[in-house]
């Protein structure tokens, strides 16, 4: 069965001025984000579900199923059970909407490190955090952990991926990067 890509992209881009993050323009093809992604998805093969609000992102991908965050309202952690509730046999990937540097090579990566683990997580290049927008689950176990984590009063991502004793994906630094405010895509547009 085909992996799911998660696009998390639900979140009210406050530094980026309420702009959807996912709709900026990539740099290498100028498509948004989000459709680069969609298109790096489907050559894996992958599904692909919007994580989180996405009206936004209706006109550029309007045959992308949506996955709600479950509950609403506690930020990412939502989204992730929801979209480990709505593919529940499935090996998902969490994956942000503003990471301009993402290439199949890196998704393949992902998929095929730790094979047998319930959880792969990329790191910070520091080593102390963990990236949980480029993460890897195996949704059968992923899922009750990530609720109990939610009913203990948990809203982390990162709470979720130690809960599962993630495996480490060691990645370019640059592949993780993600564009949060309009600094961060001026300084990739800048020579």
């Amino acid at each position: 069965m085909k992996p799911v890509v998660g696009l998390f992209v639900g979140g009210r881009s406050a530094r980026m001025g309420g702009h959807p993050k996912g709709l900026l323009a990539s740099l290498d093809t100028g498509e948004a984000l989000a459709v680069r992604i969609a298109r790096i998805a489907a050559s894996l093969p992958a599904d692909l579900a919007l994580v989180g609000d996405a009206k936004a992102y209706r006109a550029h991908l309007p045959d992308v199923p949506a996955v709600a965050d479950e509950p609403a309202g506690i930020g990412p952690l939502g989204g992730l059970a929801g979209l480990l509730a709505a593919y529940p046999d499935r090996t998902v990937i969490a994956l942000a909407c503003d990471m301009p540097f993402v290439t199949a090579e890196h998704l393949v990566a992902l998929l095929a490190a730790h094979p047998a683990a319930p959880c792969v997580c990329a790191r910070a290049a520091d080593g102390t955090r963990w990236e949980p927008f480029f993460s890897r689950w195996n949704a059968t176990p992923a899922l009750p952990t990530v609720r109990a984590v939610i009913d203990g009063g948990g809203r982390s991502l990162q709470r979720a991926v130690d809960a599962m004793g993630a495996r480490e994906l060691t990645l370019d630094a640059m592949a993780l990067a993600d564009w949060d405010t309009p600094d961060d895509v001026r300084r990739c547009r800048t020579p």
